[in-house]
């Protein structure tokens, strides 16, 4: 049996301004309208004989998860929920435990970050049933992808001696190199581009999970062992998840296995790391620009320009990224994309929102949009789906007033409840404990203004909460 494992983490800090803490890439929308974590899951359950799903993924995301697969496949999701990173060796362990205990120790395991795009599914389901087979002969498998360039951006693997057409045994994995070193590499055709997806018996990675990083093996087991399952979901235990090693596969186990092999994959592949890929998937302009969304180029040659929300005008430039949003802007030249993650950075460092969360920001319930953030107030538009709550809650810092403008909503301030439909509004004092119910079968949007001396997020006491946040 051949078992999915989506990994989605990160914030994906190159590709700011669209992908944020809040709102990662996996999310981000391509110019089809689809997300790129949808087109994973679209491209497991084209797999043979695939019905189930296992996505590992940070709490936070859970339902934008789970939104994004109710899109875009029929077939039964299983999550495993992070407390915070550990990277992937903890998440993958965790997947491999639960796929072992579900389907048997010898299930075979994809393990497919959510990030990556992969446009010819026929053409991927070939190389893993190649890899799959050799997952049964107890190998590790990784696919490695054949170059066409000197690719400076990713890891390499070296192949070893041939084990059939297409699965060599690993010789070694190299760490990015400089461009001179990237190009003996394309010349000597025997180094693939580490695509960072593997397939093995669930049974096979944890065995040598334990002899290659023992500690890290046995604290996942300890973890796994009082994680709390409900249904479909594992809420991974947070103090001893916090305590496990973080570490990749790579490190963690794969550089020190001797049962590694690697696929020679020469499908369609792109990481999407930073901006510099979408040359690859926005649609060609007359003068080579790549552009996505309301953009008129003037007088301009080999750009990379997404706007996806309001009208983008470039003039008699060249070889420059633009990106928009509602919050921000981003220009950058193309030779300069993998340093965008210092923008973020900067931000962080300044304390400012826009470093993680965008103007309109996804939630379990639904969604919020701030609209005005000045000195002592903010004003923000909130979207609740039907039959969702907000966490019942206080604020320290802040009152809150409320007024409906879509839907039908029911409040509770204290020991009060409210049923509120259009127009309708309420006060909420500093410390008053509160919740708001979308209790129709519409969208609900109200518009809340804050007031007070400090308007941060993290101004939030959560009480009780229906999305495991407390």
């Amino acid at each position: 049996m051949l078992i999915p494992v989506v990994i989605s983490g990160g914030a994906g800090t190159r590709l700011w301004p669209s992908s944020r803490k809040s709102d990662p890439k996996p999310f981000m929308s391509l110019p089809d309208g689809e997300s790129i974590i949808g087109k994973t899951y679209t491209r497991c359950m084209a797999l043979n004989g695939v019905t189930d799903i296992v996505t590992v993924t940070n709490a936070a995301y859970h339902h934008q998860t789970f939104r994004e697969f109710s899109k875009y496949s029929n077939g039964r999701y299983l999550s495993i929920l992070e407390p915070l990173g550990r990277n992937t060796a903890p998440a993958i362990a965790a997947a491999a435990l639960k796929v072992a205990a579900l389907y048997g120790k010898d299930a075979v395991i994809l393990v497919l970050p959510a990030d990556h795009l992969i446009p010819d599914n026929n053409e991927f389901a070939k190389y893993v049933a190649m890899a799959e087979e050799l997952a049964l002969a107890d190998y590790l498998v990784t696919f490695g992808i054949k170059p066409n360039s000197p690719e400076t951006g990713y890891g390499y693997i070296q192949k070893g001696d041939s084990i059939n057409d297409n699965g060599f045994k690993v010789s070694r994995f190299v760490e990015k190199p400089d461009l001179e070193t990237a190009n003996k590499y394309l010349a000597s055709g025997d180094f693939f581009w580490n695509s960072g997806m593997f397939c093995f018996k669930a049974s096979k990675f944890l065995n040598e999970l334990k002899r290659c990083s023992e500690d890290i093996y046995n604290r996942m087991q300890s973890c796994w062992s009082s994680s709390k399952v409900i249904d479909d979901l594992v809420y991974l235990d947070e103090k001893i998840f916090a305590e496990v090693r973080s570490d990749s596969i790579d490190y963690a186990v794969m550089e020190k296995s001797e049962c590694v092999a690697v696929i020679a994959s020469d499908f369609e592949w792109n990481d999407i790391g930073s901006w510099d890929a979408f040359e690859d998937i926005y649609p060609i302009d007359s003068s080579n620009n790549a552009v996505s969304g309301d953009v008129i180029a003037v007088n301009s040659s080999n750009c990379i320009v997404s706007s996806p929300n309001k009208l983008t005008a470039i003039v008699g430039i060249k070889d420059v990224v633009v990106v928009t949003e509602d919050d921000a802007v981003l220009v950058s030249h193309k030779n300069s994309t993998q340093d965008v993650k210092k923008v973020t950075e900067t931000l962080r460092e300044k304390q400012r929102a826009e470093a993680d969360l965008k103007r309109e920001t996804s939630r379990p319930w639904g969604s919020f949009e701030t609209i005005v953030d000045a000195e002592g107030y903010k004003v923000k538009r909130i979207n609740v789906f039907p039959g969702q709550s907000l966490s019942l809650q206080k604020h320290v810092h802040r009152s809150e007033h409320w007024t409906v403008v879509k839907g039908k909503a029911k409040v509770t301030v204290n020991d009060q409840e409210k049923t509120m439909t259009i127009d309708d509004s309420i006060h909420i004092p500093v410390e008053a404990v509160h919740r708001l119910t979308n209790t129709g079968e519409e969208l609900l949007t109200i518009i809340e203004v804050q007031c007070g001396d400090y308007l941060g997020e993290d101004d939030i006491v959560r009480l009780q909460d229906n999305y495991g946040r407390c």
